[in-house]
């Protein structure tokens, strides 16, 4: 039988990466300035702190739990009944991300790119992609990101560190922002954007070595957190928090204004969008992966790839449900803040529940998957 555990901690690494480093990208700074002002970025370090908790609280259970994923080991330390009522939230969260990367994908397509195609069109071919893509082995799964991630990340921190060259330091004082009472929900939002870390419950029982999730966890967490400072640092202090509040996609227009040395490239927009294309394709990738993986689990299927059809109609007509673009932003907020119940207080509820009760993986289980 081939070795259910193949992944090394690098690898695990990269995954978390490519997955938390996608959509979200354009609209970061707006969501960020709109909440702490000129304080934008320290409410992005405090969201990926957040961010962070969540990833450790997992990591330590998937640790705890090195043969399980979370759908297996919640019903262990909560009861049946509780933990698929919980797990059922999860798939639907995850569908529900699935479907706003999508469609937030194919506004950016027709607004910026085709404007003459219909949103319909790259919605459905991003969905179509993302499922047919699913289809795969965990390893495959793996290649997926490991191919595609020198592709993310390197050239936009290429173009985020060039564009800190018009950056004025003034318009990123005062540090904490000039209005505190949006810091709170802020920080929430943007915490929301690094819970692509809950792939991890999927990626630890096929570690190599899952005593190295948490280290790899942390490198994967720092480095998109670091970018993500770094793009919110970078279009704040080129524009300034109020100029941002005018703008739809900021990350985007700081593309337009950034060259490379000798004007090589007058502008980096076109280039960016390649990169954010592909950032896209990994997140929606995991999220739809993690949405199947975690269905046939719950279901006691061995095989995902039954559902990976079955979910893509459900996924589409939730994308489309939103009228226009500011509704779409509305709703991405409100599911990513409460999504944080899923991703942060869950896991939290059953590592104590887990500590409290001394659970570890059962015999037989270990045996099995050994063998």
């Amino acid at each position: 039988m081939e070795n259910p555990r193949q992944i090394t901690a690098i690898q695990a690494a990269i995954i978390l990466i490519s997955t938390i480093i996608g959509v979200g990208v354009l609209s970061l700074s707006l969501f960020a300035v709109r909440a702490a002002d000129s304080g934008a970025p320290l409410l992005t370090l405090l969201g990926f702190l957040i961010g962070l908790l969540g990833l450790w609280l997992l990591t330590k259970l998937g640790m705890r739990f090195p043969t399980q994923s979370i759908i297996e080991y919640s019903e262990d330390l909560i009861g049946k009944w509780a933990a698929r009522g919980c797990s059922v939230l999860i798939i639907a969260f995850f569908c529900m991300l699935t479907a706003m990367a999508s469609r937030e994908f194919g506004e950016v397509v027709v607004t910026s790119v085709l404007t003459k195609t219909p949103l319909e069109v790259t919605v459905i071919v991003m969905l179509l992609l993302a499922a047919v893509s699913s289809r795969a082995d965990m390893m495959t799964f793996t290649y997926f990101h490991h191919f595609y991630f020198p592709i993310i990340v390197f050239p936009g921190l290429l173009i985020v560190v060039l564009s800190l060259k018009n950056a004025q330091v003034i318009n990123l004082l005062p540090l904490w922002g000039n209005e505190a009472s949006g810091m709170l929900g802020g920080i929430f939002t943007m915490a929301a954007l690094f819970q692509g870390s809950f792939v991890m419950t999927i990626v630890i029982p096929a570690m190599r070595r899952p005593e190295k999730a948490l280290i790899a966890g942390y490198v994967g967490m720092i480095v998109s957190g670091g970018l993500y400072v770094l793009i919110v640092i970078a279009t704040v202090g080129v524009f300034g928090a109020e100029e941002i509040k005018k703008l739809i996609w900021p990350t985007l227009e700081l593309a337009k204004t950034t060259s490379l040395p000798a004007n090589v490239l007058e502008r980096l927009d076109g280039a960016f969008l390649a990169i954010w294309v592909t950032a896209v394709f990994t997140t929606l990738l995991t999220s739809f992966y993690l949405a199947i993986n975690l269905l046939s689990q719950l279901l006691r299927l061995q095989d995902h790839k039954m559902f990976v059809f079955f979910l893509v109609p459900f996924i589409y007509v939730i994308a489309m449900y939103s009228q226009n673009l500011l509704q779409m932003y509305e709703i991405i907020e409100t599911v990513g803040r409460l999504g944080l119940i899923l991703t942060v207080a869950y896991p939290f509820v059953l590592l104590v529940v887990a500590m409290i009760r001394k659970k570890k993986p059962r015999g037989d289980q270990l045996v099995a998957k050994s063998d």
